[in-house]
């Protein structure tokens, strides 16, 4: 998503709750980094679970394992192959937030407006999307780079 990670989160797949385990919050998950989703799902294609990122602003997402393709060589997972909208800013509140923002974008006369934009740094297209900045990031995040 290009967020920054700061928030817990979790993974629901097949009834059971992954994440990263917190010291002061005992909420039932398992450590994922002890799971590879292959384990999880095997090569069944079709296969839907959700994720959680930022308990308090609940960025609630579905996920669909549409198809597994064989690996191919020189390419490093994983890969965003197609995509619709930009990622909302990061801690922008929620989705009512981030409903909020772009009606406020769509208004340049809104009194917030400029206000807005500058905690944007600048220019947000709700419509772009960025397939190579996203698997880049993917990469580094995941190459350990």
């Amino acid at each position: 998503m290009g967020w920054a990670d700061y928030h817990l989160h979790s993974w629901s797949i097949r009834g059971v709750d992954y994440g990263v385990p917190h010291e002061d919050y005992d909420l039932g998950m398992r450590d994922e980094k002890n799971v590879k989703l292959s384990s999880l799902i095997g090569s069944s294609e079709k296969v839907k679970f959700s994720y959680m990122y930022d308990f308090g602003d609940s960025w609630e997402h579905e996920i669909l394992i549409e198809k597994i393709l064989p690996s191919a060589p020189n390419t490093y997972y994983p890969v965003c192959v197609a995509g619709k909208r930009a990622c909302p800013p990061f801690d922008c509140g929620g989705v009512w937030g981030y409903a909020e923002l772009l009606t406020i974008l769509s208004d340049p006369e809104n009194p917030e407006y400029e206000e807005k934009i500058e905690w944007l740094e600048g220019e947000f297209d709700p419509e772009y999307i960025d397939l190579s900045d996203i698997n880049y990031r993917g990469y580094r995040r995941f190459s350990n780079i």
